[in-house]
Order: C-alpha cells, then structure tokens, then sequence
C-alpha cells in the first residue's frame, strides 16, 4: 500500500526537475550497471548512511567496495525527497544531533555539503487555552540560553525556573560519561564476565566519570516521569521534556527505562554544542550526499536501483550477494546495513537455519514495535499559533525555528495517546512533534511557502491487532492531526498546499525500517550494549564468516549516528589483520 497524499493548488514545478537536479549532483557518485564488478573486497548492503560510512572506512584502508541500494536515491531514511512539487522534504529523520563528530572529521563531511543551521529555541509549546484579559494563551519556549530559560520559566515556577539549568546540567554530565561507550563494541563476554568488564577500558572509564553509579542506574531504569517529578511541578515543562522519552518508542511516560530514551536523544551535539539539534541545509539527504561523496572519493562503488534478492553462503560462509535481476556478486565479506529481520529472516532466508538456534531465537523475537506516523506537508504560508501575536505579520517568530511541541501541556495528554494504541486504535489526540526547517533554509520551498515535518505518535502497526491501514484510515487519522494543528494555529488547514502521510506499514515498505521503526529495533533497556540485537556474540559480527551487520539494529542503536556503520568496519577490519577472514581481490 502506498502511502496517502494529495495535491490541492497547482504545481510550482514538475517533480521531474528536482530529482534530475538530484542525480545530477550525484553523477560522479552513482554508477549505473556496466560499472558494477562481478567482484568484490566487501560489498555493503544498503546505502543508509550507516552502511555508506562502513563502505568509506573499508575504503579508507584500500578495501574496493561496492553498495547496493534498492531505493533510486542514497540515504535509507535520511533524504530528501520532493514529495509536493516544489517543496523538498526530509521524507523520514528530520533533524541532526547524534551523527558523531569523529565521523564528520574523519569522513571530512563538511567538505563535502554538510552544513547545519542550529535551532533557534530548543522547544515551544503552546497550551490549548483561552487567553485572559486580552492575552494569548499562554506557552512555554525553552531556549539554548540558560538566563532566558529562566525568565520564562518564573511565569510558572519560581523553583523551577531555578532547578532547569541543573537538571540539563545532570542529563549532559551522563551523557558525556556515556558518550565514549558509543564509539567502542561492547565487552566480549565469551572472555567471561568479569574479565571481559576489566579489560573494556570505555565502559571503566563510563563508571569512573559518573558521580553516582546506583543514581545513573535509579536514572536509566527509571520511568521518566519518576525523573522528571523528583526535578519540576510545572506540568507544561514536565510534558515537553518528556517528549524526548518517548520519541520513537511505543512506551508511556510512566514506563520504566523511559529515562534511556530521553538520554539517547541527547548524547549527541550540533555545532560543537552538546545536547544540541540542528537543521542540515538541503535537508537530510544532504547528509547521506556528503558521506556518498566522501565515499566515492575513497573508490567506493555505489549502485541505486540495485535490490539484493539474497546473500550467498557457500559452504557455511559468506560468497556475496544475488541481485533481484538474477546477478551474482562475488565477495568473501558482506555487510548489512537492513534491519536484523531483513538480513536474517528474507536475505539469509534460505540459510537462516544454519545459524545456532539461540542466535535464531533472539534474532527472531528481536522487537520492532513502532509508535510513529509521519506527515510531510506543504503549506502556503507560516502557521500563526494563537499563543505568539507579531506585531510583524511577515515575521517568522523564533519560536518557530525550532521544535514544536503540541498536546503536550501535561503528561496525561501523552499516556492518553499511548493507551489509544495499546488498544489496538490511532490517538485521537496524538503527541505532536513539529519542525518547519524551510523557517531557517529557504531552499526546501518557494518563496513565503514552508514545509513542515510532523512526527506523530501513537499509531499502531495493525489496528485492532489485525488490520492494516486502508488509504480511508489514514485520511480519518490525517484529520485527527490536523484538527490539532489548527486547534493551535487556526487558519492551517486552508494554508495546505500537499501532504503525505507515513504510517509504521509505510515507513517499512517505503524505507526497509521493520515494523516502522525508526531505530532499527526498540532500544529498550533489554536491546542495547550487549543485547543488540542479540546477547549471542559481539554487536557487528554475526556467526556466519564473512557477514556483517552495520545498521542501526546493532550497538549503540538508532538515530542518524553513524557510529554502527563506523563500528561495522572496525570490526571487519581487526577481523582481516587477525586473519579470521580474508578479502577478495577485485
């Protein structure tokens, strides 16, 4: 089923334009099939940008690899993508944070096109009120700076306004003690418990920096309202900063661990700054672009419109990979950069069984349960939320320059969305993430238009348990998310140029994310460090020689990264120096 979209005014410009334009910037990248070897050193499968920075690195130390992709662009789920003539869409991932900055340095990607433009606030959220004695109503924005955080916070709180910059304090320390642990695979446990935790100097390291370890434990397993409670009363900050854990999971703001995910989202950095979010100029695909670029330049091979059908195992280990046209690529090292499911359960289908029946188990019940519908839409001018008044009707307020947070003035509002889909049936009140990047790069939309990312949550899979979404579910749940707009920001509705919307089935038959998962699996408590995707063996290597996995399935888990892809290679690479493997010659 294809996803839902319409076109209401008539085309700026035919969409033909902009994916030339596209191809055009990629000629000296992409190569078209007389190019493609009948062999190769390594071959990658999937050219997300994790699986793109494994193919770099390898190419780095003189491996010759080829990627194969199944989509006609680069990026997996970081595109762009021009889904309403004229407007350019970051189709799925919208904004950039964790891509890690040795990557960027050493895939030199600022070189090639990476530019980020910084958020202008950190976070707006309007409150559905009515105004009193002539005001608005009444919103919370929560801004990089802290003195600016804190007068806006004494409209609320006066202890809050004065707890904040301790509690983002808190969060940044753990996630500076944790930072090192995304860059390392985890302890190799089949040394043994112990010794394997002596001999991990990242994860001793991790232990020295934290201040507190029974209180960082109490922290990552704890619901993050728990967190929350013990820092604010405001119930408007409480939501908004819950957002961050819950984002992308289909759990509640009471359920336990919920404080991890809250963390993930800001162990990363923007511009040097810490915990920071950005806008990439061009939107994401400008990020797949750079690291294909950086990857062409080191002799890497890459091929779009090349679906792998299937990966070869001859004689118990890995031969390469056949192409859905019936071709053969010999290579003695592989690496996939598809979800688990993918790469075990359909590419290695054939052979799965040759795999060790605990590896199989845990593969095979590995959870991709996904929260999210995405809604790309286009809009003819900038939404004008009831809470901001402009004495400049032109203006873009920089509240709007960053995230916008909707129906979330309590938590209440947010578990109310989660029990909906735990019943089987999509928010009638969804928690709404909403940026507008076109508000910062005005080359994703003609003039005085904008584009606008609106990441929505919960949504389950099937409705009902069995049922999957017809294009009439999707319109009725459309409606529900615009309605919520609008309620905000009255006029927006009429403002609609296009949309489309993304439901979990959607974002796997369009990007390959199993269950609509935008990390590649949950990363619950019980499916990161060791146990992703299994506890089996270390992250990346799998039990069949020569196959490698480098998506976002494995350790340190999901989100635009790139330390998986990075981690992919490494591991191949000791793998060659240790001769537990050898390379083709192409």
């Amino acid at each position: 089923m294809i996803a839902s979209r319409i076109v209401k005014s008539k085309a700026v410009c035919s969409r033909l334009p902009f994916e030339v334009f596209q191809q055009r910037c990629l000629s000296s990248v992409i190569l078209d099939s007389s190019s493609l070897k009948s062999r190769y050193d390594a071959i990658v499968i999937g050219a997300g940008h994790n699986g793109l920075i494994s193919a770099t690195y390898l190419a780095m130390k003189g491996l010759k690899v080829g990627v194969f992709e199944r989509r006609h662009v680069v990026g997996g789920a970081a595109v762009t993508e021009e889904i309403v003539p004229g407007y350019k869409f970051s189709r799925a991932s919208y904004v950039l944070s964790l891509l890690r900055p040795r990557i960027i340095k050493e895939l030199n990607l600022e070189k090639h096109g990476l530019k980020v433009h910084l958020r202008q606030t950190v976070a707006f959220t309007p409150i559905l009120e009515d105004g009193v004695n002539g005001k608005p109503p009444r919103s919370l924005c929560l801004y990089p700076d802290e003195k600016m955080n804190e007068e806006e916070l004494k409209k609320f709180s006066m202890k809050d306004a004065k707890s904040l910059a301790a509690y983002d304090k808190y969060i940044l320390d753990i996630a500076s003690a944790v930072s090192p642990l995304l860059e390392t695979p985890p302890p190799n446990l089949k040394e043994g418990f112990w010794k394997a935790l002596k001999t991990s100097k990242p994860l001793l390291d991790t232990v020295r920096k934290l201040d507190d370890v029974s209180s960082f434990y109490d922290f990552i397993t704890s619901p993050i309202t728990k967190t929350l409670d013990r820092w604010f009363e405001t119930d408007v900050l409480k939501a908004t900063l819950a957002t961050d854990g819950v984002i992308g999971a289909m759990v509640s703001p009471h359920t336990p661990g919920s404080s991890y995910v809250l963390l993930h989202h800001m162990i990363g950095e923007a511009e040097g700054i810490k915990g920071a979010w950005g806008f990439v100029e061009g939107g994401m695909g400008a990020v797949s672009n750079a690291i294909a670029a950086s990857a062409k330049e080191h002799g890497v091979d890459i091929f779009v419109d090349h679906e792998v059908q299937k990966i070869d195992i001859i004689g118990g280990n890995c031969g390469g990979i056949t192409l859905s046209n019936g071709n053969n690529v010999k290579s003695n090292i592989v690496l996939s950069n598809a979800t688990p499911h993918v790469t075990f359960q359909k590419l290695l289908a054939e052979d799965f069984d040759v795999l060790p029946e605990k590896y199989r188990k845990q593969i095979t019940s590995f959870d991709y349960t996904s929260p999210v519908t995405k809604l790309n839409i286009a809009v003819d001018r900038i939404p004008k939320f009831l809470a901001l008044q402009s004495s400049k009707p032109t203006e873009v307020p920089n509240q709007l320059k960053g995230t916008i947070h909707l129906n979330c003035e309590d938590i209440g509002c947010i578990n109310d969305a989660y029990l909906d889909a735990m019943q089987g049936r999509f928010s009638r009140r969804p928690m709404i993430e909403l940026c507008i990047p076109s508000t910062v790069d005005t080359t994703l939309a003609p003039k005085g238009h904008h584009v606008l990312s609106v990441f929505t949550q919960y949504t389950p899979y099937y409705l009902n348990g069995t049922q999957e979404w017809t294009d009439s579910d999707r319109d009725d749940y459309r409606k529900i998310v615009f309605k919520s707009i609008e309620d905000y920001a009255p006029g927006f509705i009429d403002s609609v140029v296009g949309y489309e919307v993304l439901t979990p089935m959607d974002l796997e038959n369009t990007f390959g994310l199993t269950g609509g998962n935008i990390f590649h699996g949950a990363i619950g408590l019980d499916q990161l460090f060791l146990s992703r995707p299994t506890s089996f063996m270390a992250s990346q290597r799998t039990p069949l020689q020569g196959l490698y996995i480098c998506g976002s399935g494995t350790h340190p888990g999901g989100g635009v990264m790139g330390a998986c892809g990075r981690l992919g290679a490494m591991a191949v690479l000791s793998d060659l120096k240790s001769k537990k493997i050898s390379k083709n010659s192409s």
